[in-house]
């Protein structure tokens, strides 16, 4: 019987012809459609022609290497998904790889058995489930951020159940970090196109004079320079779906073509004359209020409606602050296998810190903080200390906090001018050398600024003006070189 995902392509990239044949033996025998080749240069001159749901390549061979190969396919076909083969010796640079964006690894030698589960749960498993790594362990990209049992995240989950049911285009919006385009994967791997390819195109990442080539391709002698025929991301996206990320960032006239592919669901390449029908649903993401960027004449308000029809906004962090503790545990998890070390887990000082942070990074910040902090963690119990970027910031919010307690907005700069001035002067019980010392500025500069404030009981003589020291009573304090900061209004 064959399988839903007969359809899908592998690229077989290895320079040992007898693993070539091997892996092509298995993969053939669950009738996927297989290619081969024997080193980085032949197989990137394959993906930027042919569209694989998949690719098998060796970590070492000849001048491109497996990681480099990955590098530079994620320009050519970004939806392409990697597994890095490698030996014992090599498994952390696997490991490495799949930071950069190989979905898992297989240690040599591997059985047929294993080949077949891990192309099975890859291209044919749920994307929301979590996936193990060659020597088991470390979850897929899909579901990372979208941990939590919060109410917004319940909502989250609602909305893609109920967007993937239907056709309808989608706007994922949020801040930067949220998870946006993991919403969007998330939608695909749902819907009736989860078997067809989810093409992504960043807005934000080319210059205008590539938008149009790069999503619509070119035939060959359209430009200087095109010295072959170029699938565009809708082409390559046929049948599936194309995530347009950041899509607010994309120039003027390209939101017009954008807009005529939406309403006529036709494009033609770059020097072309025939039309092809575009077979593909659009996810769209931005960081961006969108509202206000049509306000402003940066975005066409009826692209906006065509892109927005089923809307989801993905909450901060400091808004579902109840997801903290198990997305604490699951990246912990995550990246103690992935590094190598033994389990971590937050001692409650630690926790506490987490929790009254405000995560202008969100989710994204997060995962960061704590891979940071299992590395700096000499035991098995992360202490606050392992999270001091997080403790000077957390200082300077208090201090502004207490700041904007003291000098309030809407007071006048007299006001403010003579709370600060009174209150020095109490807290040294009215000696006005060690207040002015305190202020930064003169005696003298002190006794003109509390005529001008009216402020006569402050300029009573008295014996607190003279500062027993075990020297000698009477003595004045003298004004020492060190000026403390105070506001500039008072200096």
């Amino acid at each position: 019987m064959r399988s839903p995902c007969d359809t899908k392509r592998i690229l077989i990239v290895d320079d040992e012809p007898l693993l070539r044949d091997f892996l092509q033996e298995i993969l053939a025998r669950r009738h996927y459609g297989v290619a081969v080749a024997g080193d980085g240069e032949e197989a990137l001159s394959l993906l930027e022609n042919e569209e694989y749901a998949l690719v098998f390549t060796d970590w070492r061979m000849g001048k491109m290497d497996g990681v480099s190969l990955l590098r530079a396919a994620k320009r050519v076909s970004p939806s392409t998904r990697f597994v890095i083969m490698t030996a014992y010796a090599t498994v952390e640079n696997a490991v490495a790889a799949m930071k950069l964006g190989a979905c898992d690894y297989l240690t040599k030698p591997f059985s047929g058995e294993q080949v077949e589960r891990l192309v099975d749960r890859i291209l044919c498993g749920d994307g929301d489930e979590q996936t193990t790594a060659g020597s088991g362990g470390a979850q897929g990209t899909e579901s990372r951020f979208l941990v939590g049992e919060s109410s917004q995240m319940r909502e989250i989950r609602s909305l893609i159940r109920l967007a993937a049911s239907t056709e309808a285009t989608v706007l994922v919006t949020g801040e930067t970090g949220t998870g946006k385009e993991l919403v969007a994967r998330a939608v695909h791997e749902h819907s009736k196109r989860r078997d067809g390819s989810l093409v992504r195109f960043n807005c934000a990442a080319l210059p205008e004079s590539l938008f149009e080539t790069e999503l619509f391709g070119h035939e060959r002698g359209a430009f200087t320079g095109a010295i072959r025929r170029k699938k565009g991301r809708f082409e390559l996206a046929q049948g599936g779906t194309l995530l347009m990320d950041e899509v607010s960032e994309m120039a003027w006239g390209m939101q017009a073509k954008l807009l005529r592919v939406l309403q006529e669901r036709e494009f033609e390449r770059v020097g072309g004359c025939s039309t092809i029908r575009a077979d593909v649903r659009i996810i769209a993401t931005s960081n961006q209020d969108l509202s206000r960027e049509i306000r402003e004449n940066r975005f066409r308000s009826d692209l906006y409606y065509r892109l927005s029809v089923f809307p989801i906004s993905v909450p901060a962090l400091k808004d579902r602050m109840d997801d903290v503790p198990p997305l604490v545990d699951h990246f912990l998890r995550r990246h103690c296998i992935a590094n190598g070390l033994e389990a971590r887990e937050l001692s409650q000082e630690a926790m506490r810190v987490l929790g009254r942070y405000s995560w202008p990074g969100n989710v994204r910040q997060l995962e960061n903080c704590l891979e940071r902090a299992a590395i700096l963690s000499r035991g098995p119990v992360i202490g606050p200390e392992c999270f001091p970027d997080l403790l000077r910031d957390l200082k300077e919010e208090t201090d502004d906090a207490v700041l904007r307690d003291e000098f309030p907005a809407g007071k006048s700069l007299r006001e403010v001018e003579t709370a600060h001035l009174i209150k020095t002067l109490e807290e040294v019980g009215g000696n006005r050398s060690l207040a002015a010392d305190r202020l930064g500025i003169s005696a003298r500069t002190l006794r003109n600024k509390l005529h001008q404030l009216g402020r006569m009981d402050f300029l009573k003589p008295t014996s607190q003006d003279a500062v027993p020291s075990e020297a000698g009573k009477g003595k004045k304090l003298p004004l020492g070189p060190e000026r403390v900061s105070v506001p500039s209004t008072i200096r």
